[in-house]
């Protein structure tokens, strides 16, 4: 599913990713291990599409990755950071509206929407504006945003920050549910415990650095 030969970005003078290369089948979990600097956030912006390497090869499902692509961005989620979030809208309507894009039901859209909150623990928060959640609780509304709608590659970078360690167990169960159901996953994560519990292989970029 994903293909990264001797990938690497530099700028003017800085290298931000060394020549790196890993390959992901689908169904498949992919941890990105590495210090601040090494290149990890760098590789996911990469493989999803919003930076354009220096030299290397990738491609996504055996095509080249183009982030204008309507059949890549149905096929690609990422969350580098946090999506963006209206102030006048509910956590809820905002998790409709992800879903709802994907979804042509409205009723499918709606139980999807509940579900994904349901899974993350923030089903009771769904009246409530982005503001008015912890950093905690805003941080599982990213990933929430990102998981309500379809995708065959999921692309996440440090999704266990600001989460406490039973949080971080809940967001390792609900991405290796959806590694199961055939997903790709690619997870860059400080966390040893979400990297123990995810990872079908590791790539450690301190080594390519």
């Amino acid at each position: 599913m994903i293909e990264v030969d001797g990938v690497g970005v530099v700028a003017g003078d800085v290298t931000l990713l060394a020549p790196t290369s890993v390959k992901a089948s689908r169904g498949e979990s992919v941890v990105v291990r590495g210090r601040n600097g090494s290149g990890k956030s760098t590789l996911l912006r990469v493989l999803a599409g919003v930076r354009t390497p220096t030299n290397g090869t990738v491609r996504i499902g055996g095509k080249t990755v183009r982030a204008r692509d309507p059949q890549f961005r149905r096929r690609v989620a990422a969350m580098i950071g946090l999506p963006p979030m209206a102030s006048d809208l509910t956590v809820f309507e905002h998790v409709l509206l992800v879903a709802t894009t994907w979804v042509d039901d409205g009723t499918a859209a709606s139980a999807l929407a509940h579900a994904t909150l349901a899974e993350l623990g923030l089903d009771a928060l769904g009246r409530r504006f982005p503001h008015e959640l912890s950093s905690g609780q805003t941080q599982l509304f990213g990933l929430a945003l990102v998981l309500a709608r379809p995708f065959e590659v999921l692309i996440l970078d440090e999704p266990e920050q600001r989460l406490d360690p039973e949080h971080v167990e809940t967001v390792m169960r609900v991405l290796a549910a959806r590694r199961d159901a055939g997903a790709t996953l690619i997870v860059a994560t400080h966390s040893s415990a979400l990297a123990d519990g995810l990872a079908d292989r590791t790539l450690r970029l301190d080594a390519a650095a």
